[in-house]
């Protein structure tokens, strides 16, 4: 792969996970789902490594990300610091350092459960190119820190 095409891999890769965060702001999940291959893993795991949600396949994914995010809640994604590594013309991973905000209204919940979440880690992705697009083939994501608001 010369340099040209590896920056034009690196770049539309970047776009993917722009799509991603986007879509995730928006409430989008079938969408956010669609840049995903069909079997991919979806892993969030919270600061001390213990699971906070799994998830497999573009359905799991669009209906899981459903059920955990209530519709009047707001959803500000940021992604700082990629790092992209592509293997082979078909093959790549990434790493960006991300900090999201989730604010729900107090009547949306039941006492006792959070109304917002400020968090702070990373993405670590695996991307494959299917049919001249890349796609994510997994995303776990690591906590660095996660605040709670009640």
């Amino acid at each position: 792969m010369d340099d040209l095409a590896r920056l034009v891999a690196v770049e539309d890769i970047r776009r993917v996970m722009a799509r991603y965060v986007y879509n995730a702001d928006h409430h989008r999940w079938d969408e956010l789902a669609a840049l995903f291959t069909p079997d991919a893993p979806f892993a969030a795991s919270t600061v001390d490594g213990s699971p906070q949600a799994r998830m497999t396949g573009r359905d799991e994914i669009a209906a899981g990300l459903k059920a955990r995010n209530h519709p009047d809640s707001v959803l500000v994604h940021h992604l700082f610091s990629s790092e992209v590594d592509v293997e082979s013309e078909d093959s790549a991973t990434g790493v960006w350092a991300m900090e999201d905000v989730i604010t729900t209204s107090p009547s949306a919940r039941s006492d006792g459960e959070p109304t917002g979440m400020h968090g702070y880690g990373h993405y670590r992705v695996r991307f494959t190119r299917s049919a001249g697009s890349w796609l994510v083939a997994e995303l776990r994501i690591t906590r660095l820190r996660l605040d709670w608001t009640y």
